[in-house]
């Protein structure tokens, strides 16, 4: 394989774009949480935290610390309030309210408070806050004339003690149902596992987690899992129970270098949800060799990380979230305790490897698994199969390695060498082993990147245009787009393609990589139409699906008719232009309040003013059921009566005044 990255490099050198002015580096960056020093745990004593709500009565939860999100770990504990709103929420410890913040998304209504040992504790999701703060707000609402706030207070404004309610609950925000968030973080915004101090009597468990599945993956390009270069996942027939110990009965046949991943959730007493696992241990003939333990996540950047943690183009596209049990490249979450191969098993031919991996909860309850590993050396296998109709030649990309698989029903057909194909120059690459009359070509692309792929009679389009390397900051641009990533944008080296339709209204359709490769921090991506909009102001940038889904993504444009905007993710792009204001009615009364239905047909609502008598009237936004309505505890605001509008401006710049009698 050497000679063949050898010769690679003379035939195909050189990049069908450019990156930064130079052709793409080749290096990769290796970040990992191993190499960094591990943040001091703080030291808690028992019984520090009062548990927030109901304390001394029986409580549940509806998440875990850890849980893996579609794009975030979950950074606390999420505790159930009966199923409505409107529960007492109790400080947990001495010490002052610190900050707090109103708004209609993320923990929605959130208050924080800091405690004389230098630890915050934070209570998301809030109906509404007690004491005085809550007058301090109501204020600071009506000078800024906004019931989206954030507020900062000074040590000992607004001082509280354990035990002291500071707010009710509620379902504010991104929560999907009424509970309280809760989460204790340090100065330096890592948010730890409340549950590692507490003790808590108020929640119990005594259930182990189930495993589901587990996982082994080749990782390079020698590496083999049962003989082939592919992930093997191993579900058991029956699903174990919680804390039963499974026993793979089948010795696994591997080779190079693997690594493990595992899938399984955890339960607490009397409570069917499924919470995440906390801690994963794996022992390799029965030494010490890999874990991880998810008690300390830093905000807000490290909780994107679980992009990283899982195998997300497999959760993506197989649905089955599977963990894995080494450092990736572009991982520097300082939950790791490994040894240099950061986790990374070599497994040597003729060699047997018994590997134990244990599944543990907060409260130390452990799952067992076991199985074993026998070192074999890839073999080249040859077989005929009837199953070849036609031709077939296709391929996929894992990490840096291009994956060719190729069939022809014709006798010669196997064994024979792949072409890859630039310009006039040609790469002939001897498949690594045929499966099923199908033979398999392992590439690395770190070698050069081919215009196309050739087996017999077929040629296929290699649709990557350019290696990004991660760790550094690199740009890349073609005539209808211009991509800047930062250093930490990657998690490590991608292959991207970009594509651009031309639309008849002049705009165009832009597919930019593939969403099924994560971003750890934003790109900066630069579109650039065939013809300026004639209302730039209320023209920006739409995230697009092929159905016409469409989400308002916003930009800037320049002088030379080019709109920008920083993005999460990659996907599909269109500039639209709206015009049309949103929309609003008044839709009831309840207890003597006001309540307004509204919407907005592509850009989405941004601000929302109510003026009865001239006078501004404080409004509360939830974007859940798309309401907004007055609250009967405002003290500032003017009486519900009169003549009154209401005024709705949407992301775009459109308003529409709403007149009102009331």
């Amino acid at each position: 394989m050497k000679l063949i990255i050898g010769l690679a490099l003379a035939l195909l050198a050189g990049q069908p774009g450019r990156v930064g002015g130079q052709e793409a580096d080749t290096s990769e960056r290796s970040r990992t949480g191993s190499e960094l020093p591990k943040a001091g745990k703080p030291v808690v004593p028992a019984g520090y935290f009062m548990f927030p709500i109901a304390p001394g009565k029986p409580g549940f939860l509806a998440g875990s610390m850890g849980e893996l999100r579609p794009n975030h770990f979950h950074g606390g504990i999420d505790i159930k309030t009966g199923g409505g709103v409107n529960q007492p929420v109790y400080a947990a410890a001495d010490g002052y309210i610190s900050r707090l913040k109103q708004s209609s998304f993320g923990y929605g209504n959130v208050l924080y408070i800091t405690h004389p040992n230098g630890l915050t504790t934070v209570y998301g999701h809030l109906n509404e806050f007690k004491g005085p703060v809550a007058a301090e707000l109501l204020r600071r609402q009506y000078d800024k004339q906004s019931y989206e706030l954030e507020a900062f207070f000074e040590k000992d404004r607004f001082p509280v003690k354990r035990g002291e309610v500071v707010a009710l609950s509620g379902n504010t925000g991104g929560s999907a149902g009424p509970h309280v968030h809760w989460e204790v973080r340090d100065a330096q915004d890592r948010q730890y596992n409340p549950l590692q101090w507490g003790g808590f009597a108020e929640i119990q468990d005594h259930v182990a987690p189930t495993l589901q599945a587990f996982a082994l993956e080749p990782l390079g390009i020698e590496a083999r899992v049962n003989k082939v270069f592919a992930k093997s996942v191993f579900v058991p027939k029956v699903q174990p129970g919680p804390g039963v110990a499974t026993s793979w009965p089948d010795t696994i046949s591997c080779f190079g270098t693997v690594g493990l991943l595992v899938q399984g959730f955890d339960r607490f007493d009397n409570i069917w949800n499924r919470n995440g696992i906390q801690r994963v241990t794996v022992q390799v003939n029965g030494q010490p060799f890999y874990q991880h333990v998810i008690d300390a996540v830093p905000f807000p950047t490290g909780t994107r990380q679980v992009g990283n943690f899982v195998d997300f183009l497999y959760q993506h596209t197989q649905g089955r979230t599977l963990q894995k049990l080494w450092v990736d490249e572009g991982n520097d979450l300082q939950m790791y305790t490994t040894g240099p191969s950061k986790g990374r098993l070599t497994v040597e031919a003729g060699k047997t490897y018994s590997i134990d991996i244990t599944l543990a909860d907060s409260y130390n309850n452990q799952t067992p698994v076991h199985l074993v590993l026998r070192g074999e050396p890839p073999i080249y296998f040859k077989t005929r199969s009837a199953a070849v109709k036609k031709p077939a030649l296709r391929f996929e990309i894992t990490r840096n390695l291009l994956k060719a698989v190729a069939a022809d029903p014709s006798a010669d057909s196997v064994g024979a060498n792949l072409l890859l194909l630039r310009g006039s120059r040609r790469l002939e690459i001897r498949p690594s082993y045929t499966q099923n009359s199908e033979n398999v070509y392992l590439y690395d692309l770190r070698a050069g990147l081919p215009d196309s792929l050739r087996f017999g009679t077929i040629t296929k389009k290699f649709d990557r245009q350019v290696m990004i390397p991660a760790g550094k900051e690199t740009s890349y641009s073609t005539s209808n787009l211009n991509l800047v990533f930062g250093p930490e944008t990657l998690f490590d080296n991608i292959y991207l393609n970009t594509t651009y339709k031309a639309e008849s209204t002049g705009s165009g359709f832009w597919t930019v990589g593939s969403p099924l490769l994560p971003l750890y921090k934003t790109a900066t991506l630069t579109l650039k139409p065939a013809d300026p909009p004639a209302d730039p102001q209320r023209t920006a940038i739409y995230t697009a699906t092929a159905k016409g889904g469409k989400a308002y993504l916003g930009g800037k444009w320049d002088e030379k008719g080019q709109i920008t905007a920083a993005i999460r993710q990659f996907g599909s792009y269109r500039i639209l232009t709206d015009t049309i204001a949103p929309k609003g009615s008044l839709i009831g009364r309840p207890g003597g309040q006001l309540l307004f239905r509204v919407g907005d047909d592509l850009s989405g609502l941004a601000t929302y003013r109510l003026l009865i008598g001239g006078k501004f009237r404080l409004l509360r936004f939830e974007h859940k059921n798309a309401t907004l309505f007055t609250v009967a505890k405002d003290t500032l605001g003017p009486r519900l009566r009169g003549p009154a509008e209401l005024r709705l401006t949407d992301q775009a710049g459109n308003e529409r005044v709403i007149p009102l009698s009331l």
